[in-house]
């Protein structure tokens, strides 16, 4: 059995002898069997939802309960309310990383072989892995969201704004997922792809307002603290959940976002293509 009639069944997709030319409606119909193929996948790895369910309730439970008083002295409940935004903005950092290291899994795999052998756009086989990922990740801030509000976290707006700022967290999750696929596709060790994935996000993260106020940094981290688009997604998702200016957060978030995908999306397809 070829490569081609192997795999095209089990993601949908026709197999369909020499080129094709794929229209935009050929190519989102493609990037949806891929993306379930993909989600498909964890029936059996179920443990890929640790990263974007299980920890995030794991660290929250740790900065609120075993560092809030360090940090926010006999107000546990204000850095709650300040907290749990900055969490879901960091399971999307987190969740972001596995689409470079699946990518990578894939190659070492020779599943990207019989990808290359089907007569489908390039650019499916990114989509389709980017789209599993943000279904995953939108499992993730749900269920994230519920567990703050179980442990006393209040939306003190409403629910529109609370819908908005999962959205936001998206957004910036799909731009991240984007820049680890380059990175999965550049680099040819799933391992490695998982170290330096780590190891870039690591300022982005903890050089931001996610865990604490820029106001509390020296100087000089506020500076790039404030310039960060981390703790532009953390600012505009926290306001629109407990109340507080949102265009100037929300809109940087969004020009952000679109930056790094215009800049990580061609060099992500054209990347895959030489590989």
């Amino acid at each position: 059995m070829t490569p081609t009639t192997d795999i095209a069944p089990a993601v949908g997709i026709p197999p369909l002898a020499g080129s094709a030319r794929n229209g935009p409606r050929d190519i989102v119909r493609q990037s949806l069997a891929l993306a379930r193929r993909n989600m498909l996948q964890l029936r059996g790895d179920p443990g890929q939802l640790l990263d974007s369910v299980v920890m995030p309730m794991v660290f929250t439970l740790i900065f609120l309960y075993v560092f809030g008083g360090a940090i926010w002295g006999d107000r546990p409940g204000d850095y709650r309310q300040f907290l749990l935004p900055g969490i879901m903005v960091q399971t999307l950092m987190f969740a972001s990383r596995s689409t470079g290291y699946l990518l990578a899994v894939d190659f070492d795999n020779g599943v990207m072989d019989r990808f290359r052998s089907l007569p489908i756009a390039r650019s499916a086989v990114l989509t389709g892995r980017i789209v599993a990922d943000m279904s995953r990740l939108l499992l993730g801030q749900v269920v994230m969201l519920l567990f703050a509000l179980a442990i006393g976290f209040r939306v003190e707006t409403n629910f529109l704004f609370a819908v908005a700022a999962v959205l936001l967290t998206l957004l910036y999750g799909t731009a991240l997922a984007w820049v680890s696929a380059f990175i999965g596709l550049t680099l040819r060790s799933p391992n490695t792809v998982q170290s330096v994935g780590f190891l870039w996000m690591i300022p982005f993260q903890f050089g931001s307002s996610m865990l604490v106020p820029t106001s509390t940094m020296p100087g000089w981290l506020r500076v790039f603290a404030e310039a960060n688009p981390t703790t532009l997604v953390t600012d505009g998702c926290r306001n629109l959940l407990a109340g507080g200016p949102i265009a100037g957060p929300v809109l940087g978030t969004v020009l952000w976002s679109v930056g790094l995908m215009c800049c990580a999306v061609p060099l992500a397809i054209s990347r895959y293509r030489r590989r």
